[in-house]
């Protein structure tokens, strides 16, 4: 069969979209077929799908997202952000903001002239220096799920993230016991200034580094702020080039609320391919 797609992009992390309303796609997107459109030698390449599926409980839309390995996740914050933008443009009249409900609830994006504004679920699980080490890097690693589950780390500087073996390290946090059994993703992060952050993450699920990861982005900015007292927003350059915006509201010593991930969802191309 022709599956008819869209592929775009938020802050370089980039995605397959497939309009799934009717379910007539279900069969068919079994983590096989998911897998191979995501190889970026034989298929269409991407970080991961998104399927628009009808809602089940009164939002507008239910999101769908799968790794680039196939595997289902609860959540992608710079996936949320294109879904959001694409199923705003779905009926004749471009929707200023939609709702979608996601395995770890019901989510909103508002559309912020070029960019998206994503509504994050409430993180949680958030505990400093979980004591897990891996080896040849001494740093503390900080746990928070905020979605998905993510340990953020902070380097001395700008200069050793750049050159920081995110592979390697990532890698080993990713499978880490201490993680088990579902794994984490893992940021790596240095301070440019008080309300400003640079972060590199390794990807559960693509088992490698993207180019951006707005869960971990939402994971470092709460992580900076508890170790540094940093107000709220905060903004987050990504290794794609792009800088994005968190928001939140603290509401007790390790818990926020109204956290949000501004930045921009954007569409690259539509096509069909024979799967």
């Amino acid at each position: 069969m022709l599956l008819h797609f869209f592929k775009m992009n938020g802050a370089g992390n980039d995605f397959i979209i497939v309009d799934n309303r009717d379910l007539s796609l279900s069969s068919a997107l079994d983590a096989d077929t998911i897998a191979a459109l995501c190889d970026r030698n034989r298929g269409i390449g991407a970080d991961g799908l998104l399927a628009v599926e009808p809602a089940q409980k009164g939002a507008d839309f239910c999101f769908r997202y799968y790794n680039a390995d196939g595997g289902e996740a609860e959540m992608c914050g710079n996936g949320a952000r294109c879904f959001g933008r694409f199923t705003a443009h779905l009926g004749e009249i471009v929707l200023k903001k939609v709702t979608f409900e996601t395995i770890v609830g019901t989510l909103a994006a508002e559309m912020i002239g070029d960019d998206v504004r994503i509504a994050m679920s409430e993180p949680k699980d958030l505990k400093l220096n979980t004591g897990a080490k891996i080896p040849g890097f001494d740093a503390p690693l900080h746990f928070v799920n905020t979605g998905v589950p993510h340990v953020v780390t902070f380097l001395e500087s700008a200069n050793a993230l750049d050159d920081f073996d995110v592979f390697n390290h990532g890698g080993a946090i990713r499978n880490h016991e201490a993680f088990a059994p579902a794994g984490t993703n893992a940021n790596f992060a240095a301070i440019l200034a008080p309300d400003h952050i640079s972060i590199r993450t390794f990807e559960r699920g693509v088992e490698d580094e993207t180019l951006a990861c707005g869960t971990g982005m939402v994971a470092a900015a709460l992580v900076h702020h508890l170790l540094t007292g940093a107000l709220s927003p905060i903004k987050v350059d990504v290794e794609g080039g792009d800088t994005l915006e968190i928001g939140f509201e603290k509401t007790g010593e390790h818990t926020f609320n109204n956290v949000t991930l501004t930045g921009p969802a954007d569409f690259v191309f539509e096509g069909e391919i024979d799967i």
